[in-house]
C-alpha cells in the first residue's frame, strides 16, 4: 500500500508522513514547497509539481500509476483567512483547481480512496455553543468557500465514478509532535505569538469586543499530532469498502474552546514570566466563535483529541526553545 499525500512538506502533512513512515506505509509527497520543506518529508518520494498547474493532472497520475498508489491524502492548499479575502480568485484557482486536478488524476489513475483536509472556516459566523457537521455551512470568507466547494466535488466524484472519501473539517491547529516539525508558519495563532514574544514584543490580540466572555475570538484549538492521527483513522475509513453508507464529513477538534486571550496567557508558565497581550483592530473575516462538536468522528472513526492547550503550548514552546541537556 502506498499513500499519496499532497502538501506533506508542509506542518500538518509532514506529522501525518511521519505516522505513516511510522507503520510502515509506502509514502509519496506531492508539494510545490511553497511552504514546505523538502525535509519534512522524510524518506517518501518527494515530486514537486503545483497542484494547479495546467500539466498536475498528467504528471499526477504517473506519480499514482509508477509508485502504485492506493490512497490519497489531500493538504495542499491556500489557507490565509485575510489572504483569501484580498486575493479571492488566486484562492479559488488554487484550492479548487489543484483538487479538480488531483481528482481528474485520481479518477485516470484508478485511485478511488481520499481523505480530503476541510475546514470549520465552512462554517462561518456561528452562534452556536459547539458546531456539529449538521450546522449551516454559511463560510464567511473566500478560504471557507474553497473548502466547502472541495467537499462537493468529491461527493460528486462519489456519485459519478465511485470516489470514497472523507473531509475532516480542522479546527485550529497548533503544536509539535516533534520539534523538527514544529509550524513554521507566522500567520497562525500559537507562531504568532511566540514571534512577538521573542522580539520583546506584546503578542497581538484582534479585537476585544467580540461577544465572547473576554470580549476576544474563541476557537477550538487541537494538536497537530491529534490531528494527524485523525488521518490515520480516516484512512481506515475510506479503506473498508464494503462498509455501510455513512457520513462522510467529520468535525476534528477537542470541543473545548479557548479564546485567544487565554492562548496568550498559557504562554505564561512556560515562559516563565507574565506575557500581557495589545490588543488592535478585528480582522475581516473572523467569525467570534467556532468551537467542535466531535461526537460523529468518536463514534464512527473511533478517534478523539487526546492532548489539550497546555500540551500544545509546550509543545510549541519548546520546539523553538529546546532545553539544554
Amino acid at each position: 500500500m502506498t499513500i499519496l499525500v499532497t502538501g506533506g512538506a508542509g506542518y500538518i502533512g509532514s506529522h501525518v508522513v511521519r505516522l505513516l513512515e511510522e507503520r510502515g506505509d509506502g509514502v509519496v509527497v506531492v508539494d510545490d514547497l511553497s511552504g514546505g520543506s523538502p525535509r519534512r518529508a522524510g524518506a517518501a518520494a518527494l515530486v514537486e509539481l503545483d497542484l494547479a498547474g495546467p500539466t498536475a493532472p498528467e504528471a499526477l497520475a504517473t506519480t499514482m500509476r509508477e509508485h502504485g498508489v492506493t490512497e490519497v491524502v489531500h493538504f495542499a492548499a491556500k489557507k490565509q483567512v485575510a489572504e483569501s479575502v484580498a486575493r479571492p480568485t488566486y484562492y479559488y484557482r488554487q484550492n479548487v483547481g489543484g483538487l479538480v486536478n488531483l481528482l481528474d488524476a485520481m479518477h485516470d489513475a484508478g485511485v478511488d480512496r481520499l481523505v480530503f483536509s476541510s475546514s470549520a472556516a465552512v462554517y462561518g459566523d456561528t452562534r452556536e455553543a459547539q458546531v456539529d457537521e449538521d450546522s449551516p455551512a454559511v463560510p464567511v470568507n473566500p478560504y471557507g468557500e474553497t473548502k466547502l466547494v472541495g467537499e462537493q466535488l468529491a461527493r460528486a466524484a462519489a456519485a459519478a465514478w465511485g470516489l470514497r472519501f472523507v473531509a475532516l473539517r480542522y479546527f485550529n491547529v497548533a503544536g509539535a509532535g516533534w520539534p523538527e516539525l514544529a509550524d513554521p508558519g507566522a500567520a497562525n495563532l500559537v507562531p504568532l505569538v511566540m514571534d512577538r514574544i521573542d522580539a520583546g514584543l506584546r503578542p497581538l490580540v484582534f479585537g476585544d469586543d467580540y461577544a465572547t466572555p473576554d470580549g476576544s475570538c474563541v476557537r477550538d484549538y487541537i494538536h497537530v499530532l491529534d490531528l494527524a492521527e485523525a488521518h490515520l483513522a480516516a484512512l481506515r475509513h475510506v479503506a473498508v469498502a464494503d462498509r455501510p453508507a455513512g457520513h462522510d464529513v467529520f468535525n476534528v477538534g477537542t470541543g473545548t474552546g479557548a479564546s485567544v486571550l487565554e492562548v496568550v496567557h498559557a504562554f505564561t508558565e512556560v515562559v516563565g514570566r507574565e506575557i500581557e497581550p495589545e490588543v488592535v483592530g478585528r480582522r475581516a473575516g473572523d467569525p467570534p466563535r467556532v468551537v467542535a462538536s466531535t461526537a460523529r468522528a468518536t463514534a464512527e472513526l473511533g478517534w478523539q483529541a487526546r492532548r489539550g492547550l497546555d500540551e500544545i503550548v509546550r509543545s510549541a514552546w519548546e520546539a523553538r526553545h529546546p532545553v539544554a541537556g
